[in-house]
């Protein structure tokens, strides 16, 4: 058994990257994103190829296995170990070099493709292969696994764009690859040589063979390429530490036709016709993993065909000839590259969504990119559908059509004996079956351990055993990356499920998309690491910890891992209590972004509350889960006292502020907000009312009512100008007021959050009957309404017609005042969307709206880092500002003199206020002042 502590301490002694040991640390590499699980001994963030070096020697006199990771996006298990993992994310991800005119760059292992792709693309240039993942994956991964993309009708594989390679053998040899045997380990030009027939006809010629080893790329007509060769390698042959490779010429403009067929054989036996025509892709899906056809053409399939040209009409025209060649049920061409991002985002996502079934049934990977012939894929998907049929099983097919490569996701049982067993038997029979079609079991991810074990079914024993030389020659200890591709662990062995708990975990949330079991919620996570993205494109916001920190353990996805190894119990021995958990979740803002902007729905907003609930049961809670968790009470308190004014006062004195800040659990960095002086159902009681028109409820959230009062008296005149009769909530004289429980919830004290929201059902109860609409001001407090409350009271049947009644403010101008025109501000505007509203809510309300009243401009997306109470506690304060830094603080910085900054959460205000000394309104307000303005019109309900 290996001396995990001797061997730490060695590495550390001659390592200058990062070398963690600890159970954080081995288990956020313990999956990548396949169904395999490893337990590694140490991870390793190595600063340069001599830290690389240094670790092979060590690990190499240890017998230590050694494992080279990227991104982590496999999906067949080769980027998991038992041994040392490398991770050259950290500090060898560098562009070392780009050089337009020969259209190559130098590379470290660890550079993101979209860091190379935007430092190529004010050249003209661009590397050619881009993965759906390209936001997050590793160009050493990409070479590791031979990846190739969407665009590989155009531009080919990775190996295609390789030239020249630095790896490190296992026993420390630098080698430099190239063509001509530049580079060649002692014995391996003897043993392609000696069997040049079997490499020049054992091996298929398909766009996307990439299983086994290349080694037909060592024949003398092809150049004995030993760069290309070490292609698709996963990792088993040396360490890569540098790579130059080629660019390609970017095309100064872009249509994308959108070809609709009946079903998915039309659109397959349709692709390889279109490839003459020169496309740059040629993708396929079906209807089945659409969550939605919006933006698509009538039909049941969908070809996705670009077309390059120097200008957009000649892109255009090129698309157009496409269109009429093809025998299509319907179409779409577009130009506008808004609306192709937009159309492309929904094949991108493919990779997560087809892990839901549409009756949200569990589906997994293992299958997931076999290729064909292009001529033979409709014949082959026929007879996949129907080995699917026979075996009682489902999925989806998608993928790179013209290149006759299929992605699918199957709903194997991987947690029964019996559900293992026909994942076996399946495997086998898909296996002869691409083969009896002329493919290759894996065409763009690799064999790893997923098929790796079949191989010989594809190459034969011999050309096996030839793999199994090869691999002598470059690594004759067995140290880099045993049990892939030769001599392979059982494809059924180490099943990451396996170590789940048999029962279900007893929990406070329903997870009713996950049937109630916490551990198919936490399943979820896939690993294909959307939230690993180091900037927010457009208006998403997930995830943003992981942007300011870098950290794997601030990500969704290494978060829900920590979680897996939690229920696991292997490596996170001490459950609901870890430290290692609650360390990872503490710099999650709870923004709930990755609810909506991860492809497979993880929340790990509720998944944070539910461990919080758990890990302080009984326990005593950190000082911010008082004062900040409970501040409904504390602000209620102060209202029935009436004390805000002195209050107020002892919050500016500088000594009694920091003293309440120290007591509180509050960053000292921030200041206390101020207490209104008179809450807003006070003055709400005091004032004449409407009594005509639709009847909306009002809902006074804790903000509104007591912190920004404003935003409620606006709301109130808007909705009134509109031509709408307002009331509150009933309440009662003691503790009867209504509450969405979001603080309780977002601090996870979700037994007081139930109490609180039952009370409210309570009060509540009579609305409801009626059926009255309730409008909620605050983004943060109408999603607690709508997602966590029905979530949280699964079993009370009162809470999703709460849920269901309430409405954002545009919402209820939208829906109940349709024939009203809003006052013409005709001012530009920045400012953020709320993020609780792009993940939960939307905002195509709010669009329409400002557009209707002259408000021109795009929100930025992100968090506002405050989220809450997050930004408010001690040891956050450097996290939320990095958050509040990305997009919140330079769109209004940027924005024109005369823009208003719209910020519809209290929360986003304040950060505006205190980090930039920017006031944020919201919309309400715009629109009320507007009213009152000399020029200002009122509505149809005015007098």
């Amino acid at each position: 058994m290996t001396d995990l502590s001797g061997l730490e301490t060695e590495l550390r002694g001659i390592v200058r990257g990062e070398v963690g040991f600890d159970v954080t640390a081995r288990a956020l590499v313990t999956m990548d994103a396949s169904n395999y699980r490893r337990v590694p001994a140490g991870v390793v963030a190595p600063w340069d190829a001599d830290d690389v070096a240094a670790v092979l020697e060590v690990c190499r006199a240890r017998g230590v296995p050694v494992v080279a990771r990227g991104g982590g996006t496999s999906i067949a298990g080769q980027a998991t170990g038992t041994g040392v993992v490398l991770d050259f994310t950290r500090h060898m991800n560098g562009l070392l070099e780009l050089d337009p005119g020969t259209r190559t760059a130098v590379v470290q292992p660890g550079l993101v493709l979209d860091r190379l792709q935007e430092a190529a693309a004010p050249h003209g240039l661009r590397f050619g292969p881009d993965p759906s993942t390209h936001s997050r994956c590793t160009l050493g991964g990409m070479i590791g696994n031979n990846s190739c993309g969407s665009h590989s009708v155009a531009w080919g594989t990775t190996a295609d764009s390789v030239r020249e390679l630095s790896v490190l053998t296992a026993r420390g040899q630098r080698l430099r690859l190239g063509t001509q045997w530049a580079g060649a380990p002692d014995g391996l030009r003897a043993l392609a040589e000696g069997d040049l027939a079997r490499l020049r006809t054992g091996f298929p010629e398909l766009p996307r063979r990439i299983s086994g080893y290349a080694l037909d790329a060592l024949l003398p007509e092809k150049g004995a390429d030993v760069a290309r060769s070490f292609c698709g390698s996963e990792g088993t042959l040396g360490i890569l530490t540098e790579a130059v490779v080629g660019l390609v010429q970017a095309p100064r403009a872009r249509a994308l036709a959108v070809l609709a067929y009946g079903d998915e054989s039309g659109a397959a036996e349709a692709a390889a016709g279109l490839l003459p025509l020169g496309p740059l892709t040629v993708e396929g899906m079906a209807a089945d993993l659409v969550r939605s056809p919006a933006g698509l053409p009538r039909g049941g399939a969908w070809l996705f065909v670009e077309t390059g040209g120097r200008t957009t009409a000649e892109a255009h025209a090129r698309a157009e000839a496409i269109v009429r060649a093809a025998d299509v049920v319907d179409s779409l061409l577009v130009t506008d590259a808004a609306a192709q991002r937009a159309l492309w985002r929904i094949r991108e996502d493919a990779s997560g969504t087809a892990t839901r079934l549409p009756d949200g049934t569990e589906a997994w990977p293992g299958w997931e990119d076999c290729a064909v012939p292009p001529a033979r894929l409709g014949p082959y998907l026929r007879d996949f559908r129907a080995l699917l049929g026979a075996h009682g099983l489902r999925g989806t097919p998608y993928g790179h059509f013209g290149d006759g490569c299929i992605h699918v996701r199957i709903d194997f049982d991987l947690l029964t004996e019996a559900g293992i067993g026909r994942f076996r038997r399946f495997s086998e029979e898909l296996a002869d079956l691409v083969v009896a079609h002329g493919g290759s079991l894996s065409g763009e991810h690799g064999d790893g351990q997923a098929r790796a074990e079949l191989l010989p079914r594809m190459y034969g024993d011999e050309t096996v055993r030839l793999f199994e030389r090869a691999k002598a020659v470059w690594d004759p200890d067995d140290l880099l990356n045993p049990g892939m591709l030769v001599r392979p662990a059982p494809l059924d062995s180490g099943l990451r499920f396996s170590v789940l708990p048999r029962r279900p975990v007893d929990v406070t949330f329903g997870y009713p998309a996950d049937g109630g079991d916490f551990r198919a919620a936490v399943r979820r996570c896939v690993g294909v690491a959307k939230c690993r993205t180091s900037t927010a494109a457009g208006p998403a916001v997930m995830c943003p910890s992981f942007r300011a920190t870098g950290e794997e353990e601030h990500s969704t996805r290494g978060r829900a891992r920590l979680l897996h190894e939690m229920l696991a119990g292997e490596l996170v021995t001490d459950g609901w209590r870890s430290a290692q958990v609650r360390d990872a979740l503490d710099l999650c803002l709870s923004c709930k972004g990755c609810r909506s902007d991860c492809p497979v729905g993880v929340d790990m907003a509720t998944y944070k509350a539910e461990f919080l609930h758990h890990h302080y049961e009984g326990r005593r809670r950190p000082a911010a889960h008082y004062s900040m968790g409970r501040l409904p009470l504390w602000l209620r308190w102060v209202a029935r006292t009436r004390t805000a004014p002195l209050l107020n006062r002892l919050a500016s004195v500088r000594l009694l502020a920091r003293a309440a800040r120290r007591l509180g659990g509050i960053a000292a960095q921030r200041e206390i907000p101020a207490i209104a002086r008179e809450p807003f159902s006070r003055w709400w009681r005091h004032r004449q009312r409407r009594t005509t028109g639709d009847l909306l409820v009002l809902w006074p959230d804790t903000f509104t009512e007591h912190l920004s009062p404003s935003v409620g008296q606006a709301a109130v005149r808007v909705l009134e100008d509109a031509g709408l009769r307002v009331e509150l909530p009933p309440s009662r004289p003691v503790g009867g007021q209504v509450c969405c429980g979001l603080t309780y919830v977002s601090t996870g004290q979700l037994d007081r959050a139930r109490a609180v929201l039952r009370r409210t059902l309570d009060l509540m109860e009579p609305v409801l009957r009626r059926g009255i609409p309730v409008v909620v001001l605050e983004p943060s407090c109408a999603a607690a309404l709508r997602g966590d409350l029905p979530e949280l009271l699964h079993d009370d049947p009162r809470a999703p017609l709460l849920a269901s009644a309430v409405l954002t403010f545009a919402e209820a101008l939208e829906r109940h005042a349709p024939g009203w025109t809003p006052p013409a501000v005709d001012r530009p505007v920045a400012g953020q969307t709320h993020c609780h509203q792009h993940a939960v809510l939307g905002d195509g309300a709010d669009r329409a709206l400002r557009t209707a009243a002259g408000l021109t401009g795009e929100l930025s997306g992100g968090c506002c880092g405050l989220a809450g109470n997050f930004g408010f506690e001690q040891g956050h304060f450097e996290v939320s500002k990095s958050c509040a830094e990305e997009q919140l603080l330079p769109s209004v910085r940027q924005a024109p003199k005369d823009a208003l900054i719209l910020a519809d959460g209290f929360s986003c205000r304040t950060q505006l206020e205190q980090l930039a000394g920017i006031r944020g309104r919201h919309l309400a307000e715009v629109l009320a002042e507007a009213l009152e303005a000399p020029e200002g019109r009122r509505g149809p309900g005015s007098e």
